[in-house]
């Protein structure tokens, strides 16, 4: 049994280096321009840099062990960057909170390594796909099935799904480049590749590849719905890329890898245009980032403003832009598959178009609201980040074409790399599809037109966390799972721990400091004897001389 330190191109690994190098030199741009003033500028970028690179190493690693170093890499790199400002409690918390939370996941991945490695005797990804070639014993897909499953629960972790999502929306913590980094190109992109990757794998395991379904579905649907009510620019976007990540599994669990993969790229593009639009608008009102002080910076952010709202479209899946013909795909391959989850994937995609357009007319139109000072400092951001948005956003435009329905290039390319891969060849659209089409661009302009009318027309504003109740408190608390999780495991833990100090401070600490009180009183009493008298010297010394002698001569 060996592990070689190799490393793997093919189809899948080029196109992960295409958007994460390009992506990645974009957002890199940007932050010269956005950290310039912070004093910590050259250690960011050093972060940075290493997040990158973790990030080559996971998805060009040609064995599982090897995907683990990019994969550990880039959870330590999440720590480093959303706990950039370390000077405040509640981003350190967030940065502890993605670390360990994707420690839980990252055991998954290890047993997962281990049961392939125990049932193949190779973690390498050629060598497994080649021993497969000649069948597999029944024995041997029950265990795969174990490690399969150990897997999709590490792809949970680093990919924000039920039940390990809680930590993403928090990671907005870091800088605001950080956020389109990670939510764009790099991490939470890593347990799509993995399944990816290890298609030939979870093609064995069906249960599997339905539970994947069903989480990605479910996923989808809880977080859009936690997205509605959002105030904090950046976490409707986070709570966005849960939902949107989800969809992508939803397809990853009906064996369509592509169509999952072709959603990975298109949601890169205008994610990142989204994050680093937010950015713009937080750069240009000095640090503000609820919605309700904004309004009114169309016609003062011009570029930031287009750029956002054609990626809105495109998140929104209005035709011709690029998530409109990747999130089709998805919908169009639920439909067939599993009508349930085509409903939750439908209701997930009306709330996006509706929570991003409902971010769009609170930041953009209608009056300023916030203060007198930051209206007077309102300005379009520099060169090095208006270039990127235009970039991205001319992407998310034309980055739909290509997977054009029945000629479809990304396809065709990847059919190397996918095994049972029927979508990559070339399908006609029938009336099937032509109606779900309509169905899904109708649901968008619905939830455009809900945010247009309270928002533009209505002109309201969200309520304040506090005076909510109901299903939409229920919402603001993000169905409450952060507070399960605090009851089921950081207070018994909390608990525990506080016992075993009280058991350190009292027991062991006790024995310990005890031994130490008892010589220093006895040091000190012996001390009272060195008061400098001669005469008790002496009288100590003919004492002692007599004990000597007794001892010798007489005691014998």
């Amino acid at each position: 049994f060996k592990i070689d330190f190799a490393f793997y191109f093919d189809q899948l690994s080029v196109l992960w280096l295409l958007f994460v190098t390009g992506i990645g030199s974009l957002i890199h741009l940007y932050s010269t321009s956005y950290m310039k003033e912070d004093e910590n500028f050259h250690k960011f970028f050093a972060y940075l840099n290493l997040f990158v690179f973790f990030m080559l190493v996971l998805v060009t690693g040609s064995n599982l062990l090897i995907m683990f170093i990019g994969w550990e890499g880039v959870g330590l790199c999440s720590y480093l960057l959303i706990g950039f400002w370390y000077q405040n409690q509640e981003y350190n918390n967030a940065a502890k909170k993605a670390f360990i939370m994707n420690r839980v996941g990252d055991l998954g991945f290890l047993i997962g390594t281990f049961i392939i490695a125990y049932s193949f005797g190779t973690v390498d990804f050629m060598e497994l796909r080649e021993s497969l070639s000649g069948g597999i014993a029944t024995s041997t897909l029950a265990l795969l099935g174990c490690a399969n499953l150990a897997l999709f629960i590490a792809a949970t972790g680093k990919s924000a799904q039920l039940p390990l999502y809680t930590w993403l929306p928090d990671a907005m913590a870091g800088p605001t480049p950080v956020s389109a980094l990670i939510h764009a190109a790099t991490m939470v992109t890593a347990g799509i590749f993995m399944i990816t990757r290890l298609n030939f794998l979870f093609d064995l395991t069906p249960n599997v590849q339905h539970l994947i379904a069903v989480v990605g579905g479910l996923t989808a649907l809880v977080a859009a719905s936690i997205g509605l009510v959002q105030n904090d620019i950046k976490k409707v976007l986070a709570y966005s890329t849960v939902s949107q990540l989800g969809l992508m599994f939803m397809a990853l669990g009906f064996g369509a890898y592509e169509i999952a993969v072709f959603h990975v790229i298109t949601h890169a593009f205008f994610k990142a245009c989204l994050f680093l639009g937010s950015g713009s608008v937080i750069h240009a009102i000095h640090g503000e980032q609820d919605m309700r002080h904004m309004g009114g910076l169309k016609n003062v952010m011009k570029i930031t403003y287009v750029t956002f709202l054609i990626s809105s479209l495109a998140i929104s899946g209005i035709p011709p832009f690029s998530g409109f013909f990747s999130k089709d795909e998805i919908l169009m391959v639920a439909f067939h598959e599993n009508i349930t989850l085509w409903v939750i994937g439908s209701l997930a995609s009306i709330m996006t178009a509706f929570y991003m357009f409902r971010l769009l007319y609170l930041t953009f139109f209608n009056k300023f609201r916030g203060t007198e000072e930051q209206k007077h400092h309102l300005h379009e951001s520099p060169a090095a980040m208006t270039m990127p948005l235009i970039i991205l956003a001319v992407l998310a435009i034309i980055g739909g074409a290509i997977s054009l329905p029945g000629s479809s290039w990304l396809n065709t390319y990847l059919a190397p790399v996918i095994l049972n891969n029927a979508a990559a060849h070339p399908h006609h659209l029938g009336t099937t599809e032509y109606i779900l089409m309509g169905v899904a661009v109708i649901g968008a302009l619905i939830g455009i037109g809900i945010a247009y009318s309270k928002y533009i027309k209505k002109q309201e504003l969200p309520l304040n966390d506090n005076q909510s109740n109901g299903i939409h408190k229920v919402l603001v608390n993000s169905y409450y799972i952060d507070n399960i999780y605090n009851f089921l495991i950081i207070m018994p833990l909390n608990i525990l721990g506080n016992f075993f100090k009280k058991v350190t401070e009292v027991i062991i600490s006790g024995v310990v400091f005890g031994f130490a009180k008892f010589a220093d009183e006895l040091s000190y009493q012996g001390k009272k004897a060195q008061n400098g008298n001669i005469g008790l010297y002496l009288f100590a010394f003919v004492i002692g001389v007599c004990v000597i002698i007794y001892y010798l001569f007489i005691a014998r």
